[in-house]
């Protein structure tokens, strides 16, 4: 299973919360051993940019893991909103 997990932050806070956001992932793949990438829409609406986390490839049970490690980088205090979880599987597993 892959995750996609998208917000909006202040376009103020974008390199501050880039390094936040970057040392959770970095701690995430030594712990768990997940790949990470982290991506933002190139535009902006009313001073928020749009966030997406990516971890492709991984079990169930990291959703718990991701929602813990984002409660201890205190990333919510940043984040304008609800953060948004999608799952998607790769189609030859759902045919």
């Amino acid at each position: 299973m892959d995750l996609y997990v998208y917000y909006r932050i202040r376009a103020t806070d974008a390199a501050a919360f880039c390094a936040k956001v970057r040392a959770m992932q970095h701690n995430l793949a030594r712990d768990c051993g997940v790949a990470a990438a982290l991506k933002r829409r190139p535009d902006e609406e009313d001073g928020l940019q749009t966030w997406m986390e990516v971890y492709p490839a991984v079990d169930e049970g990291f959703a718990a893991q991701l929602e813990q490690a984002v409660a201890v980088a205190g990333l919510s205090t940043w984040i304008q909103g609800a953060r948004h979880t999608e799952r998607f599987l790769d189609v030859s597993v759902c045919v």
